[in-house]
């Protein structure tokens, strides 16, 4: 038996339906600037339109903290989806006050009304117990597709589907069958390769993850504290020294072998997009000198390592590939993973966003909205979002 319903369990003609997306996409100038969420969101909202349900969107945007921020309204999100989708989203000026109650009154089967950011109510966070039954009062049925937040007990994630009839959408289930799959049954040689900045953001993953994969490939700011653990002077590169013992007994363990470092990396003068340059060896770095990104034969050795998998699961950059000069690590990974007949999952917001600008984001097995919640689904914790699903299964 299922842990939880889904639309297929579910008949939803004539039905108000809450849907629970992640719409928290980056704005420039009230305009959305990446669509990717939006265009992720939309199947379903079709579904259910499809399906002649009245569509209720929530989500949140930013971190405003409880407070009202016109700048994180949701009407350009609602404006790109109606342009994407080619249907109308009325846009609700509250989460549950009268307003929204009065739209979802007047709605027909079919309509999309979005409400007002979940995040401009303080009792969104804290899923205060007259919030979640204030927009469980909206519908006749909820749906959680927002994965991005389904590990926050949340008002509008836990809270609501505490309360009325609940699913879980099309988007949510394909994350959790894509990951859960790296976990329970992964295709061997399986590859995980780990960026971004800070190793501390990355421990409970890395802990978790160590024992099962064949390999573990570490660039971005993170390898940096690995570097330093084993002895090596990287100048003035990012270290969390308060990590430095942990990550020792990570490297001295039995499954220490399995963590690949660089041998290689571009280091800068300065923290700066025009930064004077250089290749180097990672044992050949000046003190005041800080390395932005791998260098090309680690590079090199990352990318046969890929190829030569049968799964990989990719979360973090390899370097500030934000600026051209310090791109090519990140691409190369990129480009290893979008061209291999290996099953690849990629998470985490820098690097989908690596992916969108070197045009490769269609090439993947999966390619994962939630950061933090892929992290806490690998990791081996309950996320609280699917956890309340399951009360809806007899």
């Amino acid at each position: 038996m299922s842990r939880f319903l889904t639309l297929d369990d579910l008949d939803v003609r004539n039905m108000r339906v809450l849907l629970r997306s992640d719409l928290n996409v980056p704005l420039n100038d009230r305009t959305v600037a990446d669509d990717f969420r939006i265009r992720a969101a939309i199947p379903t909202i079709q579904r259910l339109r499809d399906e002649g349900a009245v569509v209720i969107v929530c989500s949140h945007l930013g971190r405003p903290k409880g407070a009202v921020v016109d700048e994180l309204r949701l009407a350009p999100v609602a404006k790109a989806m109606s342009a994407i989708g080619g249907f109308a989203v009325k846009v609700v000026g509250d989460l549950v006050g009268h307003e929204a109650v009065e739209a979802v009154d007047e709605a027909r089967p079919g309509d999309v009304i979005m409400l007002e950011n979940t995040r401009f109510e303080s009792g969104e966070t804290a899923n205060a117990p007259e919030l979640a039954t204030a927009l469980g009062g909206l519908a006749d049925l909820f749906v959680l597709d927002a994965f991005g937040t389904a590990h926050r007990a949340h008002a509008s994630t836990a809270g609501v589907a505490e309360r009325i009839r609940s699913a879980a959408g099309p988007l949510l289930v394909d994350e959790l069958n894509a990951l859960n799959a790296l976990l329970d049954h992964p295709p061997r040689p399986f590859t995980v390769v780990l960026g971004g900045a800070k190793v501390s953001d990355k421990l409970p993953v890395v802990n978790a993850l160590l024992p099962i994969v064949d390999s573990m490939l570490v660039g971005g700011g993170m390898c940096f504290s690995l570097l330093a653990a084993e002895g090596y002077e990287i100048g003035s590169s990012l270290i969390e020294r308060d990590q430095i013992d942990v990550l020792k007994d990570i490297l001295a363990s039995e499954y220490g072998d399995r963590l690949a470092l660089p041998v290689d990396l571009v280091v800068a003068d300065r923290f700066a997009e025009d930064a004077a340059t250089r290749t180097v060896d990672v044992d050949d770095v000046d003190h005041d000198w800080m390395g932005l990104d791998i260098g090309p034969e680690t590079a090199a050795q990352f990318e046969a390592a890929i190829r030569g998998s049968a799964s990989v699961f990719w979360n973090g950059p390899m370097g500030v590939f934000e600026w051209p000069a310090f791109r090519a690590g990140t691409a190369a990974v990129a480009e290893a993973v979008t061209n291999t007949s290996a099953f690849t999952v990629v998470g985490g917001g820098d690097s989908v966003a690596a992916l969108r600008l070197l045009g490769l984001e269609d090439s993947l097995s999966h390619v994962s909205t939630g950061g933090g919640a892929g992290l806490e689904l690998l990791e081996g914790k309950a996320l609280p979002g699917v956890a309340a699903l399951e009360r809806w299964v007899s």
